[in-house]
């Protein structure tokens, strides 16, 4: 029978302190870290589990590049099943796009430096394929400066490449590879990703998994590939993934231990996949733990740091539990949506009115507010056609909508910060951001400018934002 859910367990029962997990938990909040959800796991079971409201545990949560720890998971199945191997040269499985040039910029580069992140590379081949609907010629054509295996630069690109060998070297997509191979034997479902303009899985990025599945990951790899009993994944793969395969650096910090096989080597013997803004699946060998996270913040190593701080020791030293305090901290997880000011004697003044909206990149044409005592609504024209979604007073409201060709579903509130600026909050459920929407209201017209908790990287974000709108009464 499948394991759809992990078993559970109290912290005490499994040889960790509460108290230690209440203090971690109460340091991501002081610390301000946008945690969305949390798992710990212990001897195999959930100890502790906490989501903060308005995000819901059930609901797939991009992972950035946590994404290339599942690819790499991909290749080890391939290699076990005689697909491919470590040290096939990379231009072997694209004949089709050799010349005399890019054999000779390709010849030393195998898979195993694709996965390794030791291509040659002097930076990230990602913006560059982005730049072209050809992802796979485009790659052979960036020069390479180092010889393959000496020198560690993170690059997207090239577990974008390990995603396209799988495909040629299996006739299947990503996705669908790990199916019946690892998501299945897991129990787990409602998996996406993005793909390159041929169709191919983007691999290096885009893939949503739910909080638990992350958990899910970290456990096999933790059990050294073993799932109820079953070897699903070789035992040797899992060893030579997650050592140090190439040095990344000389420093006390979790990012220079050494790197495997798209997975990090940690402090503390442990080891992790991540993603970009917080998104994390720790696996603690020594302590048989693994801690699994989702969240939206710029700093990711202040998490990590919060779980050696107070998670590590909390599993080898007891300290008096308080089981209670933390099952009360736990059940009362929010983010508080704004404080509603009561209304705007102006609201009358814009509410139902349409704005024709300027030039803008999120392709907008126009849009309007209605103000109504106990809910907003925004609605916004585009060449797609309109587009609503409800704005809650003092509470989160969950719409689903298009924007930038891109579905978004986001809670969403909304305040009067005086009587000519409403302001909204929008919590894109499912990825890191948070936006904020300042809306100020002058004469016949209202700018709308757009705040991000954190900073993307232009060309490899994977949402689109509106910094600046402006419409005028039609």
């Amino acid at each position: 029978m499948i394991q759809t859910k992990l078993a559970r367990s109290k912290p005490e029962e499994q040889g960790v302190s509460s108290k230690a997990i209440l203090d971690f938990v109460n340091g991501l909040e002081t610390e301000e870290l946008g945690v969305h959800s949390f798992i710990v796991l212990r001897h195999g079971k959930v100890i502790a589990e906490g989501t903060w409201s308005p995000y819901n545990e059930e609901h797939p949560h991009i992972l950035n590049s946590l994404s290339k720890s599942f690819t790499s998971t991909a290749i080890g199945l391939a290699i076990e099943e005689g697909k491919l191997s470590l040290d096939d040269a990379v231009i072997s499985f694209f004949p089709e796009y050799m010349t005399d040039e890019i054999e000779k910029n390709m010849a030393n580069l195998k898979v195993r430096h694709l996965l390794s992140m030791s291509t040659g590379h002097d930076e990230d081949t990602t913006p560059y394929l982005r730049r072209s609907n050809e992802w796979v010629k485009e790659f052979f054509n960036i020069p390479i400066v180092h010889e393959p295996g000496t020198h560690f630069l993170y690059n997207t690109g090239a577990t974008y490449m390990l995603s396209a060998i799988l495909t040629k070297a299996t006739g299947t997509m990503l996705l669908d590879y790990l199916e019946p191979r690892l998501f299945e034997p897991l129990g787990m479902t409602d998996i996406t990703t993005t793909t390159c303009p041929n169709g191919i899985h983007f691999g290096g990025s885009g893939m949503r998994v739910k909080i638990e599945d992350i958990a899910k990951f970290g456990l096999l790899y933790l059990q050294e590939g073993v799932w109820e009993g079953e070897q699903i994944l070789p035992e040797h793969w899992v060893e030579q993934a997650t050592s140090k395969q190439v040095c990344n650096g000389n420093d006390d910090n979790d990012w220079a231990q050494g790197y495997g096989y798209q997975f990090w080597r940690c402090r503390h013997g442990a080891y992790r996949g991540d993603g970009a803004f917080g998104q994390f699946c720790v696996v603690m060998p020594e302590q048989d733990a693994v801690v699994a996270v989702t969240a939206g913040v710029m700093d990711m190593g202040d998490i990590l740091n919060l779980v050696w701080t107070h998670l590590l020791p909390g599993m080898s030293s007891m300290v008096e539990g308080q089981q209670s305090d933390l099952d009360s901290k736990l059940a009362s997880l929010t983010y508080d949506p704004p404080r509603f000011i009561t209304t705007s004697p102006n609201s009358h003044r814009w509410s139902g009115k349409r704005f024709e909206a300027q030039e803008n990149d999120a392709g907008i044409t126009a849009f309007s507010f209605n103000f109504d005592e106990d809910k907003g609504e925004f609605v916004f024209w585009d060449p797609e056609g309109d587009h609503k979604f409800k704005i809650g007073y003092g509470e989160w409201i969950e719409s689903e909508y298009i924007i930038a060709g891109q579905e978004v579903k986001s809670a969403i509130s909304g305040t009067w910060r005086d009587r000519n600026t409403f302001e909204m909050t929008l919590r894109l459920l499912g990825t890191p951001f948070c936006d904020k929407w300042t809306c100020d209201f002058i004469h016949g017209a209202v700018r709308i400018n757009v705040s991000r908790n954190i900073w993307t990287v232009p060309g490899l974000s994977d949402m689109a934002l509106v910094p600046t709108l402006i419409g005028y009464i039609h």
